[in-house]
C-alpha cells in the first residue's frame, strides 16, 4: 500500500465501490460491509453482482450489516502503524446505515486523531469524495484540508437511480420518504434520488424505457453549467447501463469520461436487480 501525504490516511467502507487496484495504489484503507445470504456471511468485497442477483432471484434471504467497531479500529491501527498522524474516515450515509456510528466508536479509542465524515451518499458519490480526500492528502493537505476536499466533492454531487421495484427497499427498511409510493408500486417505475442522505422520490414514470431516458435527462441537466465527472452503476442491468453510458458520452461532451461499474452487494441487496444509477459530480 502506497503512502499518502504528510501523515494523513484515508479510510472508507466498501459502499464506494472503488476498484482494489486504485485503493491499493492510493493507500486508501477499505473496511468492507457485511452481506448475509441464507445465514452465510460474506464481506461485501467477496460477492459479485451476478452472485447477488442469482441469490435474490432465487428467493434467498439476504441481509446486510455495517462493519464492526473493531474492524474500523483495526484499520485505524494499521494506518497509524504505517505512519499516519491523522485519519480521515469517510462513509456512506448515516441515514441508511450504522457504518458511521461504528466508525465513531472506533475513532474514540484511536491512538491518532480520526475525523469521521458522514457523506450522506452511497456508491459512486461516496467514491468521488474519497478520491478527492485522497488526492488532497497526497498533495500535502492536512486532515482539515482532506475533509474539506471530500465535503466540496459531496456538495457538487447528485445521485439518481431507477429501480425496477420498491420491494427490496421496503424489505430492508431503507425506503424513507419514498414509502408513499408503495401503494402504487405496480403502476409506476420510480426514479429516486439522495437528499440529505435519505432516499426520496425524484419522479414517477410508467415504463422502464422512460425511466432510463429520464436518468439521462436528469444527468445532462446537472451538467448544463459546465464539465462534470459521471458514474453509471447497475445491478443485473448491464445492457441498459451501457446504453446510458453511450447517451451521456454523446450528450455531455465536456465530460472527460463516464465510468461504468456494478452496484456493490450491500447496496444492491436493498435496491434489487434491474437498478441503474447515475452519479454526477460537477466541477
Amino acid at each position: 500500500m502506497s503512502e499518502l501525504g504528510p501523515g494523513v490516511a484515508v479510510v472508507t467502507d466498501s459502499a464506494g465501490s472503488l476498484p482494489d487496484d486504485e485503493t491499493e495504489r492510493d493507500g486508501v484503507h477499505v473496511v468492507p460491509l457485511r452481506v448475509s445470504i441464507d445465514g452465510h456471511e460474506y464481506a461485501e468485497t467477496e460477492l459479485s453482482g451476478d452472485q447477488l442477483v442469482s441469490a435474490l432471484r432465487a428467493g434467498a434471504t439476504v441481509s446486510t450489516s455495517q462493519p464492526s467497531p473493531e474492524a474500523f479500529a483495526a484499520a485505524y491501527r494499521a494506518a497509524a502503524a504505517a505512519g499516519a498522524a491523522e485519519i480521515v474516515s469517510i462513509h456512506l450515509s448515516a441515514a441508511l446505515s450504522g457504518t458511521c456510528a461504528a466508525a465513531r466508536i472506533a475513532a474514540a479509542g484511536s491512538v491518532v486523531p480520526v475525523t469521521v465524515v458522514d457523506s450522506e451518499c452511497v456508491g459512486a458519490g461516496l467514491g468521488f469524495a474519497v478520491r478527492a480526500a485522497s488526492a488532497a492528502a497526497r498533495t500535502g493537505a492536512d486532515g482539515v484540508g482532506a475533509v474539506a476536499a471530500a465535503e466540496e466533492s459531496l456538495r457538487s454531487t447528485e445521485v439518481f437511480f431507477y429501480v425496477d421495484t420498491l420491494e427490496y427497499l421496503r424489505r430492508g427498511g431503507r425506503i424513507g420518504a419514498a414509502a408513499s409510493l408503495l401503494g402504487s408500486v405496480l403502476a409506476i417505475k420510480p426514479i429516486l434520488r439522495l437528499q440529505e442522505g435519505q432516499i426520496v422520490v425524484a419522479e414517477k414514470v410508467r415504463t422502464a424505457a422512460r425511466g432510463l431516458a429520464r436518468l439521462a435527462e436528469l444527468a445532462v441537466t446537472c451538467c448544463a453549467a459546465g464539465s462534470a465527472e459521471l458514474g453509471v452503476q447497475h445491478l443485473g442491468a448491464a445492457d441498459p447501463a451501457l446504453d446510458l453510458v453511450a447517451v451521456l458520452r454523446e450528450r455531455v461532451p465536456a465530460t472527460p469520461s463516464v465510468a461504468l461499474g456494478e452496484i456493490g452487494a450491500a447496496i444492491g441487496a436493498h435496491v434489487g436487480p434491474g437498478t441503474v444509477a447515475v452519479t454526477v459530480r460537477r466541477f
